[in-house]
């Protein structure tokens, strides 16, 4: 009895190992630029694991790679549907939105991945860019009204230059 449990657990450590190494790999291939190994990699996996979260999470950092923003959109809204527990999915949904400059639904999506997880300091420091461009897109609308103060103006200029010069893209 006491050797059937261990070769379970030697299975169970083996296969833990394999996929550990299959994740590796696809993120090396994505990193690396090499979408294409990097997806047949990832369809092989699916086909036998298709709702593996991990695995679709990566797919969709392949979509939207490649400029197929709307398709890693959709992975992605399927992911938090199945998987809402997940915080990963709602933070890389919030960059394409930011992507889009659509600020209101990413804050709404970093605030779902912050309520998954309270100390995601990735969707946190995500949830700062936001807040920041939000500001940044405030005080330019203000400076293009008529009629202000010289130094009402002069206030919005060090505040749009301490801001910068764009939204850094989100790290997904």
């Amino acid at each position: 009895m006491v050797r059937t449990g261990f070769f379970v657990s030697l299975l169970v450590l083996m296969g833990s190992w394999v996929r550990a190494d299959v994740y590796t790999e696809v993120n090396v291939q994505i990193t690396s630029g090499q979408y294409q190994t990097a997806q047949s990699l990832i369809t092989r996996h699916l086909e036998k694991q298709p709702s593996d979260p991990q695995m679709r999470l990566m797919q969709s950092q392949i979509q939207a790679a490649q400029g197929q923003l709307s398709l890693a959109q959709e992975t992605l809204e399927a992911l938090t549907q199945e998987f809402p527990e997940l915080p990963e999915p709602y933070n890389n949904l919030a960059a394409l939105y930011a992507r889009q400059n659509a600020f209101e639904k990413a804050l709404n999506s970093l605030a779902l991945a912050i309520r998954a997880r309270p100390d995601y300091a990735l969707a946190l420091e995500n949830m700062g860019d936001v807040h920041v461009a939000l500001a940044r897109e405030s005080y330019l609308k203000s400076k293009a009204l008529p009629s202000q103060s010289p130094l009402v103006s002069l206030r919005l200029d060090t505040k749009i230059k301490l801001l910068g010069p764009v939204l850094q893209p989100l790290k997904p």
